[in-house]
């Protein structure tokens, strides 16, 4: 496995590799690789020539008050676990490569932005996403890209950006990993001790809960909500948000007949967790 740090170096690789007619698939990431992330990685090696792991923590969509300075780095430790799925480039630029001196472009998605995550953590957020993604996409220029639905909104809007500038890549979606006892897996997951481990599974419970009373006939929102609710608040857990939505255009739902997205996001001790279920529509 080669690890690059340059556009220029990445740029000659892929090009080598499009001569001579291979596919390309792109896994971005921002590292502390978990088991999610090798789930996207065996995904692209079962499906392309040539794999493409970004590792970039991005500055960009971090607010001044966020764990940028703190977020998990291990490159040594991501590298050989990318390389023992078979990744065939790791790139793993400097802040500089990716946003030089007088880099002034920022790409922006508007509504399906400005809710849950967005309206949580500010609009610079899915900016800075939305920013990167392109960026990555031109420069390794995949035939495929893989994202996990952990992150289901940054996952729409990514797919909202290639859909509105024409851009030639395939956006696939896997789905989310979790541990033994439900927690979705997530680099901030290192940020909890042990006490604020046990409580953190809540937010998967809470989502069982109301996918649970979705199932047995429940349309209503609110009262799906509300079965979500009594979790996180046995655990004693208030959520940033527990929404229900439309799955595609993140519009507030108030009776699930289309597939709704049902996100909670949540600060558990140190770290601040996001979770996520698709209730599918009636047939």
């Amino acid at each position: 496995m080669k690890i690059l740090r340059t556009i220029t170096e990445i740029r000659a690789t892929v090009q080598a590799a499009r001569a001579e007619h291979r596919t390309v698939g792109l896994v971005p990431t921002m590292g502390a690789f978990h088991e999610g992330h090798l789930s996207l990685m065996r995904e692209a090696r079962a499906h392309n020539d040539l794999v493409v792991v970004s590792l970039f923590v991005n500055p960009t969509q971090f607010a001044a008050n966020e764990d940028l300075s703190t977020y998990p780095r291990d490159e040594a430790r991501d590298a050989a676990l990318a390389e023992a799925e078979g990744v065939d480039v790791l790139f793993a630029p400097e802040p500089s490569e990716v946003y030089p001196d007088g880099f002034a472009t920022t790409v922006h998605v508007a509504g399906i932005t400005e809710v849950l995550d967005g309206a949580s953590r500010g609009i610079h957020h899915f900016d800075g996403v939305a920013t990167v993604v392109i960026k990555l996409f031109g420069i390794v220029r995949p035939d495929v890209a893989y994202f996990g639905q952990k992150d289901a909104q940054q996952v729409l809007v990514v797919r909202r950006v290639v859909r509105d500038l024409n851009l030639d890549v395939r956006i696939e979606a896997c789905p989310i990993v979790r541990e033994a006892d439900g927690l979705a897996m997530s680099s901030r997951n290192v940020y909890l001790d042990p006490d604020a481990r046990a409580q953190a599974t809540a937010l998967s419970r809470a989502l069982d809960a109301a996918h649970a009373v979705h199932d047995a006939g429940a349309r209503d929102a609110a009262v799906i909500r509300t079965a979500a609710l009594e979790v996180l608040d046995g655990a004693g857990i208030s959520p940033e948000y527990l929404e229900l939505r439309d799955a595609e255009t993140l519009e507030p739902v108030a009776t699930t007949r289309n597939d709704t997205l049902l996100a909670v996001a949540a600060r558990v001790g140190a770290a601040r967790l996001i979770d996520n279920h698709t209730l599918r529509g009636d047939a």
